[in-house]
């Protein structure tokens, strides 16, 4: 017998000895009704099956009908009305700004500007201007939202280490950078609980931990929400940018990925001062999404779906112009709802007879920013 012959005996053998060992290894155990799921309801242990049982009961008060413009436009005022008591509502009072310039840098199509402002007492927002140097002031400007991860300087070329970077990289794809690109001047801010809004425990656990729980978490248990907290910095960044004379104020947009489109829809949907959104990776249904699959904190907003759903919220921004993006393979925002949920808004749109002032772009891609026909729509609404 040769080597060659021994070694497919060992090997023959080894094979027998673990196809044996496979035949004889319990199966994995997955909990205490292993075993018995052929004597009970299995479905009846599902929290998801539940909630959508419960969910085809939902009271949707305020879901859109109005079968006219006028109707649609006290539909947005009941609605709006509505939202913004259940986010928690906002302050009665804008305190001052108090904004400090931190930073200026150059580069070859565009500056960048690092300063900070008092949204309200106790609570201050970092946030970075970038102006294109091909266009003369007053630029348009958009307010960029970043995403769950590092926060804003993914959205402005700034790297791990905090070094400048050349190339576009992540599902964010320096989107802030993007803008001047196309021609706008960009606001990036950092949303509370992302980057550099986050308290000392929660950096202990790296640059891309967020810290949206216990944030949001004490938002619910104060009777308020994460939602509510960064829209009013949203509003707050409006109220810089009318300070800024080079940015025309009243040409501005709000744009997001993922959790940043959470906040940009819900902006947008409560602040008449944006004129266009854009909205990556998020427009979708709360029943698919945040109800169905497993979400931050910061997305939920208690008693919502008593009065609306996703589709009427965004229904809030016609008839200002509003782009939806949504990825084919995005796991946690899924594209047959999203394009489910834009058929709606753009009947909302058509009763506005403004059915031309929204689109929708599904890419090739997962959940991440794309931007092919969503920034062109930016700049042509914004001028």
């Amino acid at each position: 017998m040769t080597r060659r012959d021994l070694a497919k005996l060992a090997g023959g053998g080894a094979a027998l000895m673990q196809a044996g060992a496979a035949q004889t290894d319990p199966p994995q155990y997955t909990g205490a009704l292993d075993g018995f799921l052929d004597k009970v309801n299995g479905a009846g242990f599902d929290p998801v099956i539940f909630s959508h049982k419960l969910y085809e009961g939902a009271a949707l008060r305020l879901s859109f009908q109005a079968p006219t413009r006028q109707a649609a436009e006290q539909w947005q005022k009941n609605l709006r009305a509505k939202i913004t008591e259940l986010i928690g509502g906002f302050p009665q009072k804008r305190t001052s700004l108090e904004t400090q310039i931190l930073e200026i840098r150059e580069f070859p199509a565009y500056r960048r500007e690092r300063f900070v402002f008092q949204s309200r007492p106790d609570a201050w927002v970092l946030g970075y201007l970038l102006t294109p140097k091909a266009s003369r002031p007053p630029h348009s400007t958009v307010i960029c939202i970043p995403g769950h991860g590092r926060g804003v300087d993914d959205i402005v070329g700034i790297d791990e280490q905090g070094k400048d970077r050349t190339t576009k990289v992540g599902y964010q794809y320096d989107y802030a950078i993007q803008v001047v690109e196309n021609g706008m001047a960009a606001v990036a801010i950092e949303p509370m609980a992302f980057g550099c809004r986050r308290d000392p425990a929660t950096r202990k656990h790296g640059l891309t931990q967020t810290a949206c729980q216990p944030a949001a978490g004490a938002a619910l248990l104060l009777g308020q929400t994460m939602i509510a907290w960064r829209v009013w910095d949203v509003m707050r960044t409006i109220d810089w940018i009318e300070s800024r004379k080079e940015l025309n104020a009243a040409r501005v947009g709000c744009m997001g990925v993922s959790g940043g489109g959470t906040c940009t829809l819900f902006s947008a949907a409560l602040e008449p001062r944006i004129k266009a959104a854009l909205v990556s990776c998020y427009l979708n249904t709360f029943r698919d999404s945040v109800m169905s699959i497993s979400h931050c904190i910061d997305n939920y907003v208690p008693g919502i779906l008593n009065w609306a759903e996703m589709y009427d919220v965004a229904g809030l921004i016609a008839p200002r112009p509003l782009f939806s993006e949504a990825g084919e393979q995005d796991a946690i925002f899924p594209v047959g709802a999203s394009r489910a949920s834009f058929e709606r808004v753009k009947k909302i749109y058509s009763v506005f007879g403004a059915a031309e002032f929204t689109e929708q772009e599904v890419f090739p891609g997962p959940h991440s920013f794309w931007g092919k026909r969503g920034l062109p729509f930016l700049a042509s609404h914004l001028g």
